[in-house]
């Protein structure tokens, strides 16, 4: 099969080597070159299927000088396959400004669907996937990640997250002091020997993990759409903010609690205030 030029974003497997699929396959073997992250990683790959298109490394610390070189291929009329380590590029990957470049001058730029880790993970969740938010990996630092989970609970869908096993537990922890009471689902490994997927709320899965030692692998975290409560009580309410307050400035915890429970935000702020100041 003779490509015709252009750039072919080409999904790989996230571990299962026989989800690469054929069109993938014939791809990889009749392109002039394969951009790949980690040339080592997808040459696992193209041996496992006896393939022998020639490799040049493109990631975030050489993007800047490989990427005019693989401009170059296309205005000769050759093709390029870019690929990630694993799964579909672009997503938390480098690939973004290649693929820019070849619109801009006008190269044909062409999708090669398949494995996703994100999406894998949404199909086992159990939860509501008509709307759902893919955000990547949170702030490291405790108070951004704080910040960043309280713009997210105003969002009315799923919201999906990839995880290190280190920071799993405090995560977890975090997401549920900010969120409230969710259902959620942490998936890892997905498609390899040792998959797993916990589900259950938030808080469950954190005290869970906490009891034991990090966890290997690659981790997705899928959190379920918030609970509208239309007319919470009094002693719930105050319930709500003295959860929010464990993690949650005032201003953040007044505003999560009010789209949770359709409270205004103004009289959440007074309540959380005085909790606070009542501590």
């Amino acid at each position: 099969m003779e490509l015709e030029s252009g750039l072919y974003v080409t999904a790989t497997p996230i571990g299962n080597l026989a989800d690469l699929s054929a069109r993938a396959r014939d791809v990889l073997t009749n392109a002039d070159l394969v951009a790949a992250e980690d040339t080592r990683v997808t040459a696992k790959l193209l041996n496992h299927f006896g393939i022998a298109t020639k490799m040049l490394a493109y990631h975030d610390h050489n993007a800047p000088a490989v990427r005019p070189r693989i401009l170059e291929v296309l205005a000769e009329g050759g093709s390029v396959v870019l690929v990630s380590d694993a799964g579909t590029p672009l997503i938390s990957d480098p690939g973004l400004k290649l693929v820019q470049a070849a619109i801009d001058a006008g190269h044909r730029v062409v999708p090669v669907p398949g494995a996703s880790a994100l999406l894998a993970a949404l199909m086992v969740s159990g939860l509501p996937t008509d709307r759902f938010l893919f955000t990547g990996f949170l702030p490291g630092k405790h108070a951004a990640r704080k910040t960043a989970l309280a713009e997210l609970a105003r969002i009315d869908a799923s919201l999906i997250f990839y995880e290190s096993g280190r920071r799993l537990a405090a995560v977890l922890e975090d997401m549920a002091a900010a969120l409230g009471v969710r259902e959620a689902a942490v998936c890892r490994e997905l498609t390899k020997r040792f998959e797993e997927v916990r589900r259950g709320p938030l808080a469950a899965l954190a005290e869970g993990y906490r009891r034991e030692a990090a966890p290997k692998g690659e981790i997705v975290v899928v959190v379920g759409p918030p609970e509208k409560a239309a007319a919470a009580g009094a002693d719930e309410t105050d319930l709500a903010l003295e959860h929010a307050l464990k993690s949650l400035s005032v201003k953040e915890a007044a505003a999560a609690v009010a789209y949770l429970t359709g409270r205004p935000r103004r009289e959440l702020y007074a309540r959380a205030l005085a909790l606070k100041e009542g501590r």
